[in-house]
């Protein structure tokens, strides 16, 4: 017997409460993401060696490449099956689910086909460590293979997220998390298989994950009914709308990842232990911003609906409301990062010198956060409005540049962890300011056009 979805009125009523309901497992949902992540690097840190855990790091920009590229694209299908939601048009918006779960096998594949062929070429590129890179290796052409769990994860969490269901995603993802924990240790204690056991194990956990979404959505009446025998039946017009709407988005959280392997490159230059207390302090400074992003994306949804519904001050209200939302998640996270930060680095390595390295990594990249939350939020609510070329065109130019710039003068004249890690508060201080300019223009565009009409 089919099930009704579950979902949240975007439309009408307050918007604090309901955003608080929809970014809180959404960001609960990331966390658990970056667990597979920490759990990794816990296990070979603690079981293997700091190489091992370093390669894991390594590898964190090269996959984080390809996994913002799929997130992008996943947010196109959020704005667009989101847009038929507030329009009441469930037919098309079922075409879209269809194409969605299509994108994201497609996609899946080709970029397992794409990573497996330039593994070597890239981690020769990034000059790895050659007591990590046989490690780096093992791990990414193991986790490459899970690049089509994966992406159906991310595609059908955001057709979820569309209706306002989060929580879904949520407990998919708890299921595969445990999942993951429990591989890790399997493979590493029982069989020995080091950095490929942990990837083994995190391909297994995505399968899960994405195999529970498929399940649930079959299982579902209404919009979002998934029909197996309609998977690669493809709406040309939604494809189109996913790709118009998702490539730019994802080209603007692969930007960040495209700066950060040159970032990377020179924290390779500094030495293995500097690469394990980075990838350390990555895995928890990352739990910021989950909770950033998940707020963003509340902006997105809630825009994305009421701009189809035709009611902007609404869009506007919830950019503001979502924002506000966001500046007190982040602050409330930062201080717990910051205060129990030694301690959390204590679980990934035994080594004094690299949890004083992590410490060093979270003060310089913790702090700075708020105006990731400015930057987040503005870019997500003018995607949900179908504004999402021009503010990735804009943070590709501004944090590539800086970034580039700073690392190969800045750091260069002075080579140490601290001036490398100053890159991203000033990175992010200068695309906070582009951006604040680009919404001001949008909203001004936005005026003329009502009051032509």
């Amino acid at each position: 017997m089919a099930r009704t979805q579950k979902t949240l009125n975007m439309l009408s009523g307050s918007l604090w409460d309901k955003m608080i309901i929809f970014a809180l497992p959404l960001a609960f949902t990331a966390v658990l993401q970056q667990l597979f992540n920490a759990a990794d690097v816990a296990v070979l840190g603690r079981y293997v060696s700091n190489d091992a855990m370093s390669a894991v790091g390594n590898n964190v920009p090269i996959i984080g490449f390809i996994v913002s590229l799929c997130m992008g694209l996943a947010l196109g299908a959020n704005v667009i099956v989101a847009r038929f939601l507030g329009m009441k048009d469930e037919e098309s918006a079922n075409r879209a689910v269809h194409t969605a779960l299509a994108t994201a096998i497609l996609f899946g594949i080709s970029m397992t086909i794409l990573g497996e062929i330039l593994t070597q070429p890239i981690l020769k590129l990034m000059k790895v460590p050659a007591s990590v890179i046989g490690h780096s290796e093992d791990y990414l052409r193991v986790y490459l293979l899970g690049m089509p769990f994966i992406a159906i994860y991310n595609f059908l969490g955001a057709v979820f997220r569309s209706q306002g269901d989060t929580q879904t995603p949520f407990w998919a993802l708890v299921a595969a998390s445990i999942f993951n924990i429990a591989g890790n240790l399997f493979f590493v204690l029982v069989f020995d298989w080091g950095a490929s056991g942990v990837a083994l194990a995190t391909v297994l956990a995505n399968l899960l994950a994405g195999f529970i979404l498929v399940w649930r959505l079959t299982h579902l009446s209404g919009a979002l009914h998934l029909d197996l025998k309609k998977i690669f039946q493809i709406d040309r017009s939604a494809l189109s709308s996913i790709i118009r709407i998702g490539w730019p988005a994802g080209l603007q959280g692969s930007v960040f990842s495209l700066s950060n392997l040159v970032i990377q490159s020179a924290i390779n230059s500094l030495g293995p232990e500097f690469m394990a207390g980075s990838v350390a302090a990555f895995t928890i400074e990352i739990n910021v911003y989950c909770f950033i992003n998940a707020f963003g994306l509340a902006a997105t949804t809630f825009v994305s609906q009421n701009y189809g519904a035709g009611n902007l001050s609404r869009c506007r209200r919830a950019t503001w409301v979502s924002m506000g939302l966001n500046f007190g998640a982040t602050l409330l996270m930062t201080a717990l990062v910051l205060i129990f930060g030694h301690q959390l680095l204590g679980f990934f390595t035994h080594s004094d010198t690299v949890i004083a390295i992590g410490m060093t990594r979270i003060y310089w990249v913790v702090f700075p956060e708020p105006l990731n939350v400015i930057m987040e939020t503005l870019s997500d609510a003018m995607r949900g409005y179908g504004y999402s070329l021009p503010p990735a065109i804009l943070t590709l130019v501004v944090i590539c540049s800086v970034r580039i710039f700073w690392v190969y003068t800045v750091f260069a004249s002075n080579p140490s962890f601290e001036v490398l890690m100053a890159v991203y508060s000033v990175s992010w201080g200068f695309t906070t300011i582009g951006l604040c300019w680009l919404y001001i223009r949008h909203q001004r565009k936005l005026n003329l056009r009502k009051a032509r009409s």
